[in-house]
């Protein structure tokens, strides 16, 4: 963790124009900055940066956030890694807590392992540019691949020297402790003796999101049928196999940007399209895809497409993982490369515009091109087929979330037609799975969760609302987010003499129990804990940078900026909104240099509109989310009153309904007319 101090001297630093414009061309417009937005395409910029609110929102999108959420979404960062981006940025030295050694032991071997692969990256590099060798073989081998020099670099790929130990005398001699060298995977121990692990390979160091080192994978040159093709780092506290995708790093922003996943198996192949100028791709590895490089995936895009060879191998590798995938919620399609060829040779035969043209005409969906493979398998054996309609219903019934439901029906459709038997039996049959996994992960939940689960599904069975009525009695959406907004944005001000602005709310305020978005509950719980420990602290930019993820998009959203008065607007509206009382109040000698013809700005700072109705404002966003809860309380009481009672509790009710009427008069009266939709 990263003590509180260091990021309050982060958050002290913090400059979004500066941080947003390393990114993004900015240009000054109004008060704001405008730009063409880096989360999609666009040729008309929308992307609005607000330096007095320290916002940034794009109109094209909807993306919006603060300076550390900007690093977060633009670089792929964890809120951790965001931080350290900005502490390194301004020169902050960064000052991390632990829970407990053992904490502390890990981030210390973490450390070390980065280090260590640091160093080695740069050992690699030197060898392939700067030693004869390395330009006769390592070198050679990039540019037969049709490697250029600006790729290799951008990749960091290197070369390991034939040389027994020349990797380890180095790393020994800059005191490297050796125990370390081997666990990262760069040493080996033979019989007591140290050695280099790479020699004679190319090296292709793998990155993670923030573009440190965190292993390498070593493929040989030379004819060995000993030795493995290629060796990777083994498994330690940084590099874990099943969590990484080669080349994500320089992937993140073009997989954002386009809004897809290409995912193909090798080194080479990421290489080779990069320099194409395909840069939203990364590999797996060789491997069958897991849960965690999906859900990798996943924070990019819900896109995936799997870039193949055409061979039975090509396919097999390309089926792994597909159920894993459609739980994930991904859609996924698939491209075989032809003629025995992979993407890195197909690229370099075709070309790029070629390439991109292949890939977007041979896009095959999924279910149904297994259904193809698994069919033709099956030939003419009635029990394989059996096998086949199993299999494919229960990859459907994997299609799982409530916004994939048309998607699911779609495919039931399809493969029942395929397979030529009843759709109806289809669904039963895909119904049958997913109320098998359900029951399954029923029996996983604690008692009263589930409980919970089945209270919920009866009230809503049971509420047989009209629209009018249940917009009254659950959507005070807008009037509650209003109220915290205006808690963020005028909460310091004084309200008088004796109160702040947020002092006043809390006092007037709905009962907590009548409010409904739990997001407003916490901010406003948050609030009264700053406001009675440490109120200087409860500013606008204390919940827009807080470490909780979900209160500060929340502070976000509720400031976002939706226009922006330019001086001509004010110009123009102040002829019929006229000026405040205080220019006329003023002494005379002022008054008439106020005046003035080329005191124009003096002039503009009296306008009407900029008058100060922070009270007016506070007042009439609190009454007016009374009014509703009222309407909603005498509502509930209305179709309480049309249940069957007693005597004693129609008296209780009518009580109730009077006193109510009451207040909603007093405040319709305080308000002025007022008419709730």
């Amino acid at each position: 963790m990263i003590s509180p101090n260091t990021i309050q001297q982060i958050l002290g630093k913090l400059d979004i124009i500066d941080v947003v414009g390393s990114f993004v061309k900015l240009k000054r417009r109004g008060s704001n900055y405008l730009g063409l937005c880096p989360f999609h395409n666009e040729k008309t910029p929308s992307f609005t940066v607000s330096p007095t609110k320290e916002l940034y929102k794009c109109f094209g999108c909807g993306r919006s956030g603060n300076t550390i959420s900007f690093v977060m979404e633009h670089e792929k960062y964890s809120y951790v890694d965001a931080l350290k981006w900005l502490a390194n940025r301004y020169g902050i030295e960064i000052e991390e807590t632990f829970q407990n050694d053992e904490q502390r032991q890990q981030m210390l071997v973490a450390d070390s392992l980065y280090i260590i692969n640091g160093f080695a990256r740069d050992f690699f590099s030197r060898m392939l540019f700067e030693t004869e060798d390395g330009r006769d073989i390592g070198l050679s081998y990039f540019k037969e691949r049709g490697f250029r020099e600006e790729i290799i670099r951008k990749f960091q790929l290197g070369y390991s020297p034939e040389q027994r130990d020349a990797f380890t005398k180095e790393a020994i001699a800059k005191q490297y402790n050796p125990e370390t060298l081997i666990k990262a995977g760069l040493v080996a121990n033979r019989n007591e003796q140290l050695m280099d692990n790479y020699r004679g390979r190319v090296i292709f160091p793998i990155h993670n999101h923030s573009g440190k080192v965190l292993g390498f994978g070593a493929r040989i040159l030379k004819t060995n049928e000993k030795a493995p093709k290629y060796i990777n780092t083994p498994e330690n506290e940084i590099y874990v196999k099943s969590k990484l995708l080669y080349g994500s790093y320089f992937a993140r922003t073009a997989i954002d940007k386009n809004d897809e996943c290409l995912l193909v198996e090798g080194y080479t192949d990421v290489v080779s399209l990069h320099q194409a100028g395909i840069e939203n791709v990364v590999a797996s590895g060789g491997t069958s895809l897991t849960p965690d490089q999906l859900r990798l995936i996943r924070k990019y895009t819900n896109n995936l497409t799997i870039i193949y060879d055409g061979d039975n191998a090509g396919i097999k590798a390309a089926l792994r993982g597909l159920d894993l995938a459609l739980e994930e919620g991904l859609n996924v399609k698939l491209v075989l490369i032809p003629d025995k060829e992979d993407p890195d040779s197909y690229v370099n035969k075709v070309g790029a515009s070629a390439f991109r043209e292949f890939i977007d005409k041979n896009k095959k969906d999924f279910i149904l091109f297994q259904l193809e493979v698994a069919l033709k398998d099956a030939g003419t054996d009635s029990v394989k087929k059996s096998e086949v309609v199993n299999k494919v219903a229960e990859t459907i019934s994997r299609i799982n979330k409530a916004e994939d439901f048309t998607k699911q029906q779609d495919y039931i459709k399809q493969c029942a037609e395929i397979l030529k038997i009843d759709e109806a039996g289809m669904h039963s049959l895909v119904n049958k799975f997913i109320r098998d996994r359900i029951a399954t992960q029923e029996r996983k939940l604690p008692f009263e969760e589930a409980r919970q689960l089945e209270e919920n599904a009866r009230q809503a069975e049971a509420g047989n609302y009209d629209e009018t009525t249940f917009n009254l009695l659950f959507k005070d959406e807008l009037q509650e987010r209003e109220v915290a907004r205006i808690l963020l944005e005028y909460g310091l001000k004084k309200w008088d003499n004796e109160k702040k602005v947020a002092e006043y709310i809390f006092e007037e305020m709905v009962d907590e129990s009548l409010i409904d978005n739990a997001e407003v509950i916490q901010m406003i719980a948050v609030y009264k804990e700053i406001l009675q420990t440490s109120p200087e602290t409860a500013s606008k930019n204390f919940f827009i940078y807080h470490p909780d993820s979900k209160l500060s998009a929340f502070a976000v959203s509720l400031l976002n900026f939706p226009y922006e008065e330019s001086d001509q607007w004010k110009k123009e509206y102040s002829q019929s909104s006229g000026f405040q009382k205080s220019l006329f109040e003023q002494p005379y000698e002022d008054f008439i240099k106020t005046l003035a013809k080329d005191n124009e700005d003096s002039l503009m700072k009296f306008l009407k509109i900029d008058e100060d109705r922070t009270n007016e404002e506070v007042e009439s966003a609190v009454n007016y989310l009374k009014l509703r809860k009222i309407k909603r309380m005498l509502l509930e009481n209305q179709l309480d009153l049309e249940k069957e009672h007693t005597p004693e509790e129609y008296a209780i009710l009518h009580q109730t309904h009077e006193h109510l009427k009451r207040m909603e008069m007093e405040l319709t009266k305080k308000m002025g007319t007022v008419i709730l939709r």
